[in-house]
């Protein structure tokens, strides 16, 4: 294949990121979904004047997501990301823990938590993640109203878990929500930023020495009989910690809320989720609104190592890439009419927890709070509806995982 010439730098090539419309907010930026228009690998130009590749195609980006020249390592030269050095080591760690390290160092670390998320023993929560999800509901519809579904349920429903799963004790769960808050903003400062994160760090730190010395029947205990075998460090245990707990509950809490509006915007999908009659239906309805919704909007960033040919472009070595998974999601080649939600779709194919060796260990969790929520929610609470109208509803563009910053509702 003849490679692509390189696209020179001017000002045709769009900007990243790109603000979301006000008017549709619950579709991908208006400029981002142009650059489908361009090809599925077309450059953008994006933090420090860099100009990475976006890739906007489905089936290039399952590709490269699953592709081993692409580095997820921060401190690369050409990573597209602002990132503060501060959360980067000597030799490509990160207080991140694995999400920014490559093989063999990820799969080594991935590995020691994977056990506790495979499908068996998530699916073996179901019953205490359904008591959890009926009490919330409970105690919202015996409060006043409106209420707001984010503090009600969206938040503290994803936090309970995933402190039962961590062995973290939930009576902290204000502590650990207003700095992981801190660490998705796009707009707090780097030294924010990095003191939320040394706040969490110190916190987890601290659990996984007792955990260590008191061990109990969770994954914090199980990572301290690591430590103790020699597997592990107790900076890499509770680096972990940080980044399960920081996944476990900010990604979920956006998509129950900003689901269940989009679903309540649509009567006729809730209504398809609220009467399903099977699982498969419920399964299918939490798949489709994972691609339509899509809320890792900053893209999934890489660094190319080596000459990658893809979309009819070369990305060359030390190059960026970023995966919009959003625009992936809307692929036509796809999903035919994927501007129309459609929880009765087959949707399976979506991208909203990536792909390849960098997949999100956590998504059969998520998947399973989301097929617990949405019709439970729907079903005991039929008259629900947004108190606010949807101009005055306060939507996260200020944060890498997009969602609701909060959802007056009432009944």
């Amino acid at each position: 294949m003849t490679p692509h010439p390189e696209t020179p730098v001017s000002p045709e090539i769009p900007d990243f990121p790109a603000p979301r419309s006000s008017g549709c907010p619950f579709d991908p930026s208006p400029d981002m979904r142009a650059l489908s228009d361009r090809g599925p690998v077309t450059r953008v130009r994006s933090w420090g004047g860099s100009t990475p590749w976006a890739v906007t195609g489905h089936a290039e980006q399952k590709a490269l997501l699953a592709d081993a020249r692409l580095s997820v390592d921060f401190s690369r030269p050409g990573y597209p990301s602002p990132v503060d050095p501060r959360y980067t080591h000597a030799g490509g760690t990160t207080d991140l823990s694995f999400v920014g390290m490559d093989d063999p160092e990820h799969n080594r670390l991935r590995r020691m938590i994977s056990g506790a998320f495979t499908v068996k023993r998530v699916q073996a929560m179901r019953p205490a993640v359904q008591r959890m999800t009926d009490s919330l509901i409970d105690e919202m519809l015996a409060g006043p109203k409106p209420a707001d579904l984010v503090q009600a349920l969206a938040l503290p429903l994803p936090s309970l878990v995933i402190s039962e799963l961590l062995g973290v004790p939930y009576r902290d769960h204000g502590f650990f929500q207003r700095n992981s808050r801190t660490m998705v903003s796009a707009v707090a400062t780097g030294d924010e930023r990095h003191a939320a994160h040394t706040a969490l760090s110190e916190y987890l730190d601290d659990l996984v020495g007792r955990k260590t010395a008191e061990p109990a029947d969770d994954l914090l205990s199980a990572l301290g009989r690591r430590i103790e075998a020699g597997e592990l460090t107790r900076r890499e245990a509770a680096t972990m910690g940080v980044l399960l707990l920081l996944g476990g509950h900010e990604t979920t809490a956006n998509m129950i809320s900003l689901g269940t509006l989009l679903l309540l915007r649509h009567p006729d999908q809730l209504a398809a989720v609220r009467d399903a009659t099977g699982q498969r239906a419920v399964d299918d309805a939490v798949e489709e609104l994972l691609r339509y919704l899509s809320i890792v909007h900053l893209g999934r960033r890489r660094t190319a190592v080596e000459d990658i040919e893809v979309g009819g472009r070369t990305i060359k070595a030390g190059e960026g890439v970023i995966l919009l998974g959003e625009l992936a999601n809307r692929d036509p080649r796809v999903f035919p009419d994927p501007d129309r939600l459609d929880v009765t779709r087959d949707a399976r194919g979506h991208q909203a927890f990536g792909a390849g060796t960098h997949h999100c260990v956590g998504q059969p969790l998520a998947r399973l709070e989301l097929q617990v929520v949405y019709p439970t929610l729907l079903r005991r609470v039929p008259t629900l509806r947004a108190a606010v109208p949807l101009e005055d509803t306060r939507f996260k563009y200020d944060a890498v995982i997009y969602g609701l910053h909060e959802l007056p509702v009432t009944w």
